[in-house]
């Protein structure tokens, strides 16, 4: 009973730390890359649709994103969805391909970004946080209930804290290594 409570939070805590980097790799650095424009949905036929669905996205360079249009009718469509994120880019049309210049971060931009990158892992600490309180709540459960022994009871609350302790440092790396990130010109 108790292995299952603590295998439940350690995947719980481990879906935590996968959103967090996929949340952090769409907060846009200096450099291009794809997973920038994941958010963005773009009207295709009455219904709003994923920006990866109707284009393909590649990197063009270091600082300039190509999409290549699946329906070349909903060129327009795409770059009024990009123009309309609050992502502050502005595509150019070439045909059938879109290119998406990335201009340069200004260090007040990246300060601000830098603050958005803290409240998300702030958000994520507070998830794993909230997680361990539901395991230890489960535990006391078990431990009112006259399942477990005191010992048991301890040992699971130290375990529980010994795997939140690890996925909140897993978050510490990953909002050092961001923070790195968007600090290099």
């Amino acid at each position: 009973m108790i292995n299952d409570i603590q295998k439940d939070a350690a995947e719980r805590m481990q879906k935590s730390v996968t959103a967090l980097s996929s949340q952090l790799s769409k907060i846009r650095t200096g450099r291009a890359h794809p997973a920038i424009l994941d958010g963005i949905m773009v009207p295709y036929y009455g219904a709003p649709t994923p920006l990866n669905q109707v284009a393909n996205v590649t990197i063009e360079d270091s600082r300039t994103l190509a999409l290549s249009v699946f329906d070349k009718s909903l060129a327009q469509a795409v770059e009024k969805a990009i123009m309309a994120s609050d992502l502050g880019l502005n595509p150019m049309s070439a045909g059938s391909v879109i290119r998406v210049p990335l201009p340069p971060l200004t260090e007040e931009r990246r300060k601000n970004l830098i603050k958005i990158v803290r409240g998300e892992v702030e958000s994520g600490r507070v998830a794993i946080r909230n997680i361990r309180r539901d395991a230890n709540g489960d535990v006391k459960n078990l431990l009112k209930d006259k399942d477990i022994s005191e010992d048991e009871a301890r040992q699971s609350d130290d375990a529980i804290q010994k795997l939140t302790d690890k996925y909140i440092k897993e978050m510490d790396t990953q909002l050092a290594a961001k923070e790195a990130e968007l600090m290099e010109i």
